[in-house]
């Protein structure tokens, strides 16, 4: 039988708390390696163009859009499926993290002004 939407007992607010910020810790290092990317490509010698300047900002931006919408998603879920929810947006977070890095490490059209 399903739980009807009435007789579901809500999360704890610490176990929501406890398991956003475990998933938060790994979703704000990620963060974390786009600035780090993001500085160490702006004082290169070449510098960024306007192309290199908004990719590697969205780089910044997209796992805290991807966080906040599992959050928003899953908080209301049982304690399990919070996690899952959270752990796929950090599976999707990684993806786009790559392919940002593969990107800034091989294409020229990024560098100089």
């Amino acid at each position: 039988m399903t739980d009807s939407p009435a007789s579901r007992v809500a999360l704890p607010t610490w176990l929501i708390a406890t398991i956003a910020g475990f998933f938060g810790l790994f979703y704000a290092y990620v963060v974390w390696a786009a600035v780090d990317l993001l500085v160490l490509r702006a004082a290169d010698l070449l510098g960024l163009n306007a192309i290199g300047w908004s990719v590697l900002l969205v780089g910044v931006v997209f796992p805290l859009v991807v966080f906040a919408s599992a959050f928003a998603i899953g908080w209301r879920r049982r304690g399990w499926q919070f996690s899952l929810i959270l752990f796929a947006g950090l599976c999707l977070t990684a993806v786009f993290w790559l392919n940002v890095f593969a990107y800034s490490a091989t294409s020229p059209v990024l560098y100089g002004s």
